[in-house]
């Protein structure tokens, strides 16, 4: 799979950070916060999209890879069941960044036009998503942490959990929509678990959105 990004550098202090995005945003995509969920809608084109970043994450553990989203809430319209609440932006992080959230917005503030770089990955396998039977054990520690900081949703993670929530969207770009619901479209669910502590993402392929 090959993925156009653009690679970002600002200083914060003493440190470099490295921020990666995707050369284009996907458009049909949402990411909305919840009570009880973070809710994301995507058509086929950025489920595939975002699987290749949650793939880029799991190899770059020194970089922060964003997915800004906020925009497409007034591009594309919300989706009927999102209601009022605030659409977020996506960072994907590895846990040995140890980069503090709070300082998401200055470091943002500091990003400039970026350069082009496609990255060659594997393509993210639907076999790569986790068995959910055993997700919730207590056992099972290595699990994402999320963070909501300057309207962004930080999911902070190792290899592995990256390369798990990439075979879920990976899933949910090839299974496409599913069961009909009341309001007239079609969408099918998949789930990226978090600490107990934290809510899940809950993703589902939407397949009708406002022209």
């Amino acid at each position: 799979m090959k993925l156009r990004t653009t690679i970002h550098t600002a200083r914060l202090g003493a440190t470099e950070f490295k921020v990666i995005r995707p050369a284009r945003t996907p458009v049909r995509a949402l990411l909305v916060d919840d009570p009880w969920y973070v809710n994301g809608w995507f058509d086929r084109e950025a489920a595939l999209i975002t699987a290749g970043l949650w793939a880029l994450a799991a190899t770059s553990p020194r970089s922060l890879v964003h997915l800004p989203l906020r925009a497409n809430a007034a591009a594309a319209g919300e989706p009927p069941d999102a209601g009022v609440r605030r659409p977020l932006d996506l960072v994907l992080l590895h846990h040995s960044l140890q980069f503090a959230p709070s300082r998401w917005k200055e470091l943002r503030g500091r990003l400039g036009p970026g350069r082009p770089r496609t990255v060659d990955l594997p393509c993210p396998g639907t076999d790569a998503a986790p068995d959910a039977s055993g997700r919730y054990h207590r056992e099972n520690r290595d699990r994402f942490r999320q963070d909501v900081h300057s309207e962004t949703l930080f999911m902070t993670g190792s290899a592995r959990t990256f390369r798990e929530a990439a075979g879920e969207f990976a899933e949910l770009a090839s299974t496409g929509p599913g069961r009909a619901f009341n309001h007239g479209g079609r969408h099918y669910c998949r789930s990226v678990g978090c600490r107990p502590a934290d809510r899940d993402l809950h993703i589902v392929h939407r397949e009708e959105w406002p022209a």
